[in-house]
């Protein structure tokens, strides 16, 4: 082995030397730019200034190795040819392969004959020639590149791209290509006359992106271009227009900024047109008129413990987003989540310690249901929400609280909250094995109201409540089992009369007590209403634990009351005095089998008033999810029974062939929200799925739809077809 400050050494090295392993010693500065040459012999050729190296050649220079069977360095011109299987690998791990090379002095501008390269991200190219320049331009002749992986010369890889010539700039960091055609499966599909696309290992920058194309029943054939905009290192926009058969186009652009202390990022679109049905029929009794949505969202650090931000959601229509298939409604843009089909817009500002939570926010709705009047629909301006932990050591916990709602309409009844409250409680095992949980809570509650809820404007309530819950766990191990039991009984005195009329019901009205309250101290989470009087429950929860992984667990139990407040509807399950029995069940088998369902039985006739249950799996070639859902008309708030399931699945034929399954059906209304079936194709190098979806729902003038949706990526140059697909 020859350890060289410059190839040009190499000529004193082998002279001095009568073996080939030489190895001359240089300072720390010195190797930082010395050339490390492996050979099996090394000589000089005095009459063309030459030194040649044969046998399992290695030169390595700054992180670049070059191996071939033959290097030979031209003194004269500092040029290194190497013959005969060369590999040229790069610091990032790109390796280059020739039959010959000719190269300078640091291994690094040259041309090379019979070309290939494998670059770091799994792509491959191969090529005539190729040249390296020194300006950053490298130019390849009949090139052709792929992401798949070719592992022999049988091997025909999924997709390539065939070109006369491609350049690749590294300055721009861009990849060229003239006269290029694309083949699927060895099969020319696509000729263009020139096509470009970043270096894979690029930063990110300007430029076309892949199209979004398809067809659908509601607008005929789309097209959409998007261009990417990297304007700064921390900014970016995509400004994407789309076309349409049947109705007018529609601009879409989307914004991202990071600063130091935070995000900003804005979706929006619009377009000029009148109303059009689920035919694209465009309406007689509309005009033509600006029309678009807005989503956006920003969070913001202002110190370790505070931050602040703001998410914005509106349209011009409320059925805008259905009619041109705009997602994002139900994203999550702040600290709240809305229900389906109303956005909601809010501003706020929390802060977080270890024993300290405080949060301020301004709430704004839009309703997007037939019926909506959004002048009804409430701005809550602001919501406060403030808590204080305090560890009494021995004595528990207590958690001291202040909470604060303004609620306003343009049309409707306003109301204004405050509320101060603590709530403590602690923990002792008792003699046997029993644990004990007192708790006790107290809450004031003051209230602005219109007339119409109160005479004098102003309401105020105290509420309190103290009780315990008592449970006594059984552990039995075994060798191939352990089994947990545990009931649980709970029992507490509150003050009565706790829900007066005169308080209107704001944050309450679609609450449902199920097993995860069973054994709470108050049946409700909201702040309007409070579950007042004396109470009990008691249950218990199971668990089985096998030492496969396998697991059983449940919980079941009722809740009992004193006395019936006539505030609390059949929904919430505290109506009367006695709650529906409630059971939850739980199964856990790994990722072959997740099982989970919530069970709702009359208190009465034992019927069955609801079932929430969802099941998934991975196992074989399935993978797949289940979710079903029932209620009887008795505990609904519009007071019909409804009944769905929702099916996601895809089995896989074979390594690369898979069928696509997916249903929503609403089983009570007998209509699909939403049904698909198609093929996917995926390999290591491209994916390929085609969909048909049927949807059945109508929403006013939007009836039923169909749609043919693909979606085709091809590793390391895009996706082509509908983003929408799964």
């Amino acid at each position: 082995m020859a350890r060289l400050t410059s190839l040009a050494a190499a000529t004193a090295i082998a002279m001095s030397s009568s073996a080939p392993d030489v190895i001359a010693q240089e300072n720390d500065a010195t190797r930082q730019t010395e050339v490390v040459l492996i050979a099996d012999s090394l000589f000089e050729n005095e009459r063309d200034n030459t030194i040649i190296a044969d046998g399992n050649v290695e030169a390595s220079y700054e992180g670049r190795t070059l191996r071939a069977d033959r290097v030979i360095y031209d003194r004269t011109s500092d040029k290194v040819r190497a013959i005969g299987n060369v590999v040229i690998i790069d610091p990032d791990g790109t390796e280059r392969f020739a039959e010959e090379v000719e190269v300078d002095s640091e291994l690094s501008d040259g041309y090379a004959v019979g070309f290939s390269v494998r670059l770091p991200n799994g792509g491959q190219a191969v090529s005539s020639s190729a040249i390296r320049e020194a300006d950053g331009i490298n130019a390849l002749d009949q090139v052709v590149y792929t992401a798949c992986e070719v592992c022999g010369p049988e091997d025909s890889p999924t997709w390539a791209l065939r070109a006369r010539r491609a350049v690749l700039d590294q300055n721009t960091q861009m990849i060229s290509y003239r006269d290029a055609v694309l083949e699927i499966g060895g099969v020319p599909v696509v000729y263009l006359p020139y096509f470009a696309h970043p270096d894979p290992n690029s930063d990110r920058r300007s430029g076309f992106l892949v199209p979004d194309l398809g067809v659908s029943s509601k607008v005929g054939l789309f097209y959409q271009q998007p261009y990417y905009w990297a304007i700064s290192e921390s900014s970016d926009v995509t400004v994407a227009p789309q076309v349409y058969q049947d109705v007018r186009p529609l601009m879409e652009l989307e914004y991202r900024k990071r600063f130091w202390s935070g995000t900003l990022n804005i979706h929006t679109s619009f377009t000029r047109e009148r109303l059009f049905d689920g035919d694209g029929e465009r309406l007689l009794d509309s005009d033509d008129s600006w029309r678009s949505h807005v989503f956006a969202d920003g969070a913001f650090s202002i110190s370790p413990d505070w931050a602040w931000g703001f998410g914005l959601e509106r349209v011009t229509d409320d059925l805008y987003l259905d009619r041109y298939d705009i997602d994002g409604e139900r994203d999550l843009r702040g600290l709240y989540a809305s229900q389906p089909k109303r956005l909601l817009s809010q501003l706020f500002l929390v802060g977080q310690s270890e024993d300290f939570y405080s949060e301020t926010t301004l709430l704004g709705f839009q309703g997007l249901r037939a019926g909506d009047e959004n002048s009804l629909l409430p701005v809550v301006a602001p919501l406060m929400n403030t808590e204080k932990l305090f560890d009494l050591g021995g004595y528990g916990q207590l958690a001291v609280q202040g909470t604060a709602a303004f609620i306003s309409r343009e049309e409707g009844n306003d109301s204004h909250r405050a509320s101060l409250g603590a709530d403590w409680s602690t923990q002792e095992v008792l003699p046997g094995g029993l644990l004990l949980e007192p708790f006790a809570d107290a809450r004031f509650d003051y209230y602005g109201l219109d007339e119409e809820f109160s005479v004098s404007g102003e309401e105020t309530r105290s509420v309190a409540t103290a009780g315990a819950r008592l449970s006594y766990p059984f552990i039995r191990k075994g060798t191939r089992l352990d089994l947990l039991f545990e009931p649980v009984i709970m029992g507490a005195v509150g003050t009565s009369d706790s829900n007066p009329t005169e308080i209107p019901n704001e944050d309450s009205l679609l609450f449902e007590m199920n097993e995860a309250s069973l054994f709470s101290s108050n049946g409700f989470s909201g702040f309007d209403l409070y579950e007042g009087d004396n109470r009990a429950a008691a249950g218990f929860t199971a668990t089985a634990r096998w030492r496969n992984g396998v697991e059983i667990s449940t919980i079941a139990g009722r809740r009992w009351r004193s006395t019936s407040d006539p505030a609390f509807s059949e929904l919430s399950n505290l109506d009367g005095t006695t709650s529906d029995w409630m059971t939850g069940i739980g199964l856990s088998a790994g990722r072959a089998l997740q099982f989970d369902t919530g069970l709702r039985f009359d208190d009465e006739s034992f019927e069955l008033n609801r079932i929430d249950a969802r099941l998934s799996t991975e196992f074989w070639r399935l993978q797949g999810q289940v979710q079903y859902f029932k209620i009887r008309e008795e505990i609904t708030q519009t007071q019909s029974a409804e009944e769905g399931i929702v099916i996601s699945s895809q089995f896989d034929v074979s390594d690369r062939w898979s069928l696509v399954y997916r249903r929503s059906r609403e089983i009570d209304a007998g209509f699909d929200s939403n049904h698909g079936i198609g093929v996917q194709y995926r390999d290591d190098c491209s994916v390929f799925e085609i969909v048909y979806e049927q949807r059945d729902s109508r929403d006013r003038e939007l009836g039923p739809s169909e749609s043919l949706k693909f979606r085709f990526r091809l590793r390391s140059l895009g996706q082509l077809g509908s983003r929408d697909v799964d």
